[in-house]
Parts: structure tokens; C-alpha cells; sequence
């Protein structure tokens, strides 16, 4: 049969705390019983030691009447229940029980073979064991306390004793004490002792089960609920975290795990994209390949045969050259997939341009899209791979074409040079924790760009942050579950190493920074206070402005839903519903990432796009020339 860990523990407690309650219990009775007996046994002493100073005189005088009327009076007292003295034969001479007088006691009864055990002299005994607990005849408890009558001067020289100096005891006085009181006490200290140990028990119980649902129970439940939800696939769980044990460590745990699994998880989604992109784009080759082959052929051909026919020449090296440029498209798409660089020379983007639209023309036409150019004249040539962004120009003007629609609209294509400072616009392409780890989270973008993990936490809540990897920006990737002002710890996600710098502090607000580093240009820090917009990367402030040409292609569409802006350029990843492969914008900005470039998109839902290309002219630095 099941049973709780929880209940488990609250019984074995239970029992535990019960047993250890009741020794206690026992142990205090048993002490205070004790006590209580040997204060009658002090009393019962002092009221033995009082009758036999009040009677010393009336013994050495021999005056029985007064002697018996003493006796008889002491014992009437409240508590005294018989005082009696014997004699050294045994037999009572004096008592307060007047049929008494004359009768020899029982030596072997229970009154008396106590004292009559010890084995020793009578005046040598103690008091406790002079004195003897039994029971009367009634079955109530007494004390008996016995008190020797030494021989004396006065006794064995006066004219009216008998006895001779070597006799060392001459009789007893026995003192009987009820101990009906002291039971009465014992017996309410036991019904007070008992109702505080119930009391006890109960409280420690409540509190018990209480700490045991708040601290066993309650984790151990969300710990195995979230485990269920796992197990069913379920990788968005986490665990309120609400405690500092080792629970509380546990559940924090298995939150890190969570979100390592997940990132997993959706890289290797993002594996099997490109791997199905590798696929496609083998399949394409092959399929596209022969037929390309033989269009291209007899364009060749019929280009040779009408030397006389200028017309239809230039009609004719258009089909020959884009259908050479499909053939390197297909070359490129496979060399997306296999990630390899591009075949750079110096290009001039304006060139590229205007092939771009001379490819595009008749759907833009039949679109009624009016196109305006606005060139800069004195455009710098880029290290670039022309049909490479010739396919990027393309992917733009056919996405800009289908979000105008048949409707017609305009599309502006600008270019110019520029020069960009970091703030804003340098991005972060590479980042690390101290140890090595990779902080890239390709699976998140912001802006199309692979976001920047960081693990917070705060409060005993932790969280994994998403931060823009453009300098100098501030957009986040979900939110965070903290107010602004709140100064969470930074730490790698994966081996938990601190971020935190602890010889830097913000220059806004004063609180601490935290950074990562970017092979090669440095670390980039952050201000650890949420809502603060403060940030730091001393290498890229250094090296200045990034001299760059831009290409800006807009158009007056429909524009794009903000919840797929950071989606854009995911494979497969399109908004056009069944008219479109999810490729077109993914392979552009593989292209433009393969170039060191930058690839930017703002949008407002039916106020038209603008997607920014930016290349630039020198790479920043060795890593950035290689890639």
C-alpha cells in the first residue's frame, strides 16, 4: 500500500514526540511524588521531634494522666491520623487510640517490618528509614514515622524508673500521618500533567503537520507535478521557488534543467530546420538543375543566332544571366545550409540594385507598385558576394510587392553611406559567462537577432532573462517577474557563475553591474537594476564609428503583426499563409550575418515595412573579417 512520504513523517514524529512526552511526563510526576513525600516525611519528622520535646518532662516526672491527655489532643490535629508510644517490648503504653493502651503491636505486620528490616540499631537508622509508607485497614495510604526514646541521666537515676544505664532505647513514639492529601495532589498533578501533555501533543501535532505541508508536502507535490507535466511534454513548468533548503535548492534545480532542456529542445527544432533546409535545397539542385541546364543552353544559342536582332538580345541576356543567377541561387541555398562564406569582391550596391529590379519588374508592374530609387551616387563599394545580396535585394522587393498587394502601393529603395556609432547599433554576435559557457540563445530572438541569456534571480525567485544583443538597446523577450528597481543577482545559466562585477557600479543609479564577454572586443555590462538603461562596452566606445553602407527598402503594404516581428527570419517561418516557403528572409539574413552585416525591420500593423540592410565597409575585427 502507497503511503505519503509526508504522512510518513508526520507519524513517525508523531509517535516519537508522544513517547519522548510521556516519559517526560512520567519523570515529572514520579520527581514531584517524591517531593511531595518527602515534605510529609520532613513534617511527620518535626510533628515526631514536637510531641516528644512537649512530653519529655511529663516522661521524666512520670505523669501518665498528662501524658495521655497530650497524646490524645496531638492526635485529634488535623492530617494526624494515631500517635502512640510503645514500650522497648512492643507494647503501646501511650496512644492516641485509647483501646490501643496495653495491646503489644505486630512486629511483622506491615506497620512495622520496615523499621524492624534495617537490621541496625534503632537510634542509628535515618529518617527516611525510620519512616514507612502502608495502608490502613480502610485501603487509605499513611505515613509512619518512628522516633527512639533514648535512655537518659534523668531516666536511669530517678526513683521512679526501672531501667539501667546500659539500656540504650526505652521505647518508641510512632507518629501516623494520613497521606490522603498528598495523593489528592499527586492525583491532580497527574490530570494537569496529562492535560498538558494532550495539550502538547496536540499543539505540536498542528504545528507539525503545518510546517510539514509547507515545507515537505507542498515542495515534494510541485516537484512531482511538475516532473508529470515534463514527462507529458510540458517544457514551459517551472516551480515556485518559496524556500531556502535544500528543497527550495531542488526546485531551483529543476527549474535550470527545465530551461536547459527547453533551449535544447528548441535547438534542436532549429537543427532540424536547417537540416530540412539542407534537404530542400539538395532536392531543389537536383530537381531544377537539368531543366536550368537546358534553358540556359538554348538562351545561349538563340543569343549567338540573332547578332542582327538588338531587341530580342537584350531581352535574351536577360534570360541567360538570371538564369545563371538561379543556378547560383540554388548554389547559395546549399551553401546556407552548409553555412559556407560567401565569394567577396568589391561591389557596387547600387549595380546590385538595379538588377535586383530589372529581375522584378514585370510583378512589380503587374502589381501597379510604383518604385522610386534614390541612389547615392558616390556610393563606397562593400567587400560582398554580388548574387548573394542580389538574392537578399530580391527576397525584399518580392515581400515588399506581396504586402502591397494588387491594390498597388509605392516601394522606396535608398542606399547611402553611413557611420554608425555603437550605441544602437553595434551588436553582440558572441557572448560567454567567465567559464567559456555560450550565452546566444538562437531559439530567442529580439529583432531578429539571437537574444542574450542571463539567469536572474531575487528574492528566492529565479528567472531566465533574455537581453537585446544590440548595444545600446533595451528590449526584452518576455517579461520578467520583478518590479522596476529591483537589483537581481546575474548568473550563468548553465554553470552558475556569477556575472556580477563587483568593482563596477552603475553610473546612473550606483548599483552593481554584471557582464559578458565578447571574444575579441572586450565585455559588455549591464546595469543589474531593472528599469535602469545603462550599459557599457569600452571596446566598441574605443574603436569609434562603424563606417557602413545602408540599403533601406520601404513600402507602403500592410505592414507585419508585432507578435511576428521576432520570427521574421526563422526558416519556414512566413505570413503569407500558403503562398509563401518561410526561406525567403531566413536565407537573406543568413547572407547578410555571413557578410558581418546587420539586417533590421520596423513595421506597424497597415502603415507599411521598412527593412534596413547595413554592411560594412571594413570588418571590426580579425573574428568578424573570417566570418
Amino acid at each position: 500500500m502507497r503511503t505519503r512520504i509526508g504522512t510518513q513523517l508526520f507519524v513517525g514524529v508523531g509517535l516519537t514526540a508522544t513517547l519522548s512526552i510521556a516519559v517526560m511526563a512520567a519523570l515529572l510526576i514520579g520527581t514531584h511524588r517524591n517531593e511531595l513525600i518527602a515534605e510529609r516525611v520532613r513534617e511527620a519528622d518535626m510533628v515526631s521531634e514536637t510531641i516528644k520535646s512537649s512530653t519529655h518532662y511529663d516522661m521524666m516526672e512520670n505523669r501518665r494522666q498528662n501524658l495521655h491527655r497530650q497524646i490524645e489532643t496531638i492526635g485529634r490535629q488535623g492530617g494526624i491520623q494515631r500517635v502512640r508510644v510503645f514500650n522497648k517490648e512492643g507494647r503501646i503504653m501511650f496512644s492516641s487510640d485509647a483501646l490501643e493502651i496495653g495491646h503489644a503491636v505486630d512486629k511483622r505486620g506491615e506497620a512495622c517490618y520496615a523499621c524492624h528490616a534495617e537490621g541496625q540499631p534503632l537510634e542509628a537508622l535515618p529518617i527516611t528509614a525510620r519512616s514507612r509508607i502502608f495502608r490502613d485497614p480502610g485501603g487509605d495510604r499513611v505515613l509512619g514515622m518512628i522516633n527512639p526514646i533514648q535512655n537518659e541521666a534523668g531516666c536511669y537515676t530517678a526513683a521512679c524508673h526501672a531501667h539501667d544505664k546500659s539500656q540504650s532505647v526505652l521505647g518508641v513514639l510512632d507518629v501516623t500521618i494520613s497521606l490522603a492529601e498528598v495523593d489528592s495532589q499527586i492525583a491532580a498533578s497527574q490530570g494537569r500533567m496529562a492535560g498538558v501533555a494532550v495539550l502538547a501533543l496536540a499543539s505540536g501535532a498542528l504545528m507539525l503537520w503545518w510546517l510539514n505541508r509547507r515545507l515537505l508536502v507542498g515542495p515534494v507535490a510541485a516537484l512531482t507535478e511538475g516532473t508529470r507535466r515534463v514527462a507529458e511534454g510540458d517544457l514551459t513548468t517551472t516551480i515556485p521557488v518559496q524556500s531556502r533548503h535544500e528543497l527550495g535548492d531542488l526546485a531551483r534545480a529543476f527549474n535550470t534543467m527545465i530551461r536547459n532542456l527547453a533551449d535544447a529542445q528548441r535547438q534542436l527544432v532549429q537543427a532540424e530546420k536547417l537540416a530540412s533546409v539542407g534537404r530542400l535545397a539538395a532536392g531543389v539542385a537536383h530537381e531544377i538543375n537539368n531543366p536550368l541546364t537546358g534553358v540556359l543552353t538554348y538562351s545561349s544559342l538563340l543569343l549567338r543566332q540573332l547578332q542582327d536582332r538588338p531587341e530580342m538580345r537584350e531581352d535574351l541576356e536577360i534570360v541567360v544571366r538570371e538564369t545563371k543567377r538561379c543556378r547560383d541561387i540554388v548554389k547559395g541555398l546549399l551553401d546556407f545550409a552548409r553555412q559556407s562564406p560567401p565569394q567577396r569582391q568589391k561591389v557596387d550596391l547600387n549595380e546590385v540594385v538595379r538588377r535586383a529590379v530589372a529581375v522584378v519588374m514585370n510583378r512589380l508592374r503587374i502589381n501597379r507598385v510604383a518604385l522610386n530609387l534614390e541612389l547615392t551616387a558616390d556610393l563606397p563599394a562593400v567587400d560582398a558576394d554580388a548574387n548573394q545580396m542580389q538574392q537578399v535585394v530580391v527576397n525584399l522587393l518580392l515581400n515588399a510587392s506581396d504586402a502591397v498587394g494588387r491594390a498597388g502601393g509605392r516601394i522606396q529603395i535608398a542606399s547611402h553611406s553611413a557611420a554608425l556609432e555603437p550605441w544602437g547599433h553595434a551588436v553582440i554576435r558572441q557572448a560567454t559567462c567567465p567559464a567559456g559557457c555560450d550565452l546566444l540563445a538562437p531559439q530567442e530572438r529580439i529583432g531578429g537577432l539571437p537574444a542574450i541569456k542571463v539567469a536572474r534571480r531575487h528574492g528566492g525567485r529565479e528567472w531566465l532573462a533574455h537581453l537585446d544583443p544590440v548595444y545600446g538597446r533595451f528590449n526584452r523577450a518576455g517579461e520578467e517577474p520583478c518590479e522596476d528597481g529591483v537589483e537581481g543577482e546575474a548568473l550563468c545559466p548553465r554553470c552558475r557563475t556569477s556575472l556580477i562585477l563587483p568593482e563596477r557600479t552603475c553610473g546612473k543609479c550606483g548599483a552593481p553591474l554584471f557582464a559578458v564577454l565578447v571574444p575579441g572586443e572586450g565585455r559588455v555590462e549591464w546595469c543589474v537594476r531593472k528599469g535602469c538603461h545603462e550599459a557599457r562596452w569600452e571596446a566598441r566606445e574605443a574603436a569609434g564609428a562603424q563606417q557602413c553602407v545602408e540599403l533601406v527598402v520601404e513600402d507602403s503594404g500592410c505592414g507585419i503583426p508585432p507578435e511576428a516581428l521576432d520570427h521574421l527570419f526563422e526558416p519556414f517561418y512566413t505570413t503569407k499563409g500558403r503562398r509563401g516557403t518561410g526561406l525567403g528572409l531566413a536565407v537573406s539574413w543568413g547572407i547578410v550575418e555571413a557578410h558581418g552585416g546587420t539586417i533590421d525591420v520596423a513595421s506597424r500593423a497597415g502603415a507599411g515595412t521598412r527593412f534596413t540592410v547595413r554592411l560594412p565597409l571594413m570588418p571590426r575585427t580579425a573574428a568578424s573579417a573570417a566570418a
